[in-house]
């Protein structure tokens, strides 16, 4: 046993130097940096810690209570959480009836739709908010133009607190779905033909087939798309930023968004950081949440 032992730590150790730059690179890029962070929520590092060190003081978990008893936090989370029951289950479904779609088309045109649809995610924020700005303008804008024949007053759509977040979830779910469509195509791909093929032997009709082959075949590939769905909207950030700047009156405030405003124009960076380990526990906990679904529903 002991030999085998020896021959298994000496084949090892081959592997680990040649992975040794890169776990340098890990520890140095990202342990440390957290490790930082960490250290640096503890603290009440601002503008004046910059200038001397003597300015720095240690808070504890001063921070973390400080959240507690923020009302802008509390409205900072509030339009997360409004943003990610909305956008997230729009963002996933309309992947998934596109990916359906483009993957029963058997036309000479897919590839150029496929491309259509994916083009928004490469296409740069700042040019879609531009576009997006006209398409919510009240008196010019297109969606106002259709609301008009169904006799729906024309909307501020940027301007109203109860209709900006509306805005940015219709603007970020055009946005990015194109990329959850792509993941959802290829778990599509990969079920196998025959599983249908069986499906219409016994008589299944087009929704049985979906609800029944489809669906559950393609569950990893969605816990997969829901999750990281989830992580992404919840760091919601140059959406708004870009298009609202967290307002009127903090209406479409993030939580990364005011992250940035504590650390980089406030210069609260002790609270920043604080606000950064909070977003952190929020990501994990929901992520956890659906693998352990997905991982039961595998199992069953």
């Amino acid at each position: 046993m002991r030999r085998g032992g020896r021959l298994a730590t000496a084949g090892a150790a081959p592997g680990l130097l040649f992975a040794a730059p890169a776990l340098a690179a890990i520890a140095l890029f990202f342990f440390v940096p957290v490790a930082a962070a960490i250290a640096l929520s503890g603290t009440d590092f601002d503008i004046y810690a910059v200038a001397s060190r003597a300015n720095l003081r240690s808070v504890g978990l001063g921070n973390y209570y400080r959240l507690a008893g923020d009302p802008l936090f509390r409205t900072a989370v509030r339009n997360t959480l409004y943003f990610v029951v909305v956008a997230a289950p729009l963002s996933i479904a309309a992947s998934l009836g596109a990916a359906l779609l483009l993957s029963a088309s058997l036309t000479r045109w897919k590839p150029a739709f496929r491309a259509a649809l994916f083009l928004p995610v490469v296409t740069t924020l700042v040019a879609v908010a531009v576009v997006w700005r006209y398409a919510f303008h009240p008196r010019i804008g297109l969606l106002n133009a259709l609301l008009a024949p169904l006799g729906i007053g024309p909307i501020d759509w940027l301007g109203e607190p109860r209709f900006a977040m509306p805005a940015i979830v219709i603007m970020t779910v055009w946005k990015n779905f194109g990329f959850n469509m792509v993941i959802l195509i290829a778990g599509l791909q990969s079920i196998p033909e025959r599983l249908y093929e069986a499906a219409r032997v016994d008589g299944a009709r087009a929704r049985a087939r979906l609800l029944h082959v489809t669906l559950p075949m393609l569950r990893p590939t969605l816990v997969f798309v829901t999750v990281m769905t989830l992580i992404g909207d919840l760091q919601l950030f140059a959406e708004p930023y870009v298009m609202t700047q967290g307002g009127p009156a903090h209406a479409t405030l993030s939580v990364v968004l005011l992250m940035y405003l504590e650390g980089f124009r406030w210069w609260n960076m002790g609270y920043a950081a604080a606000i950064a380990f909070a977003l952190f526990l929020a990501m994990l906990v929901p992520s956890l949440v659906v693998r352990a679904m997905g991982a039961r529903g595998e199992v069953a």
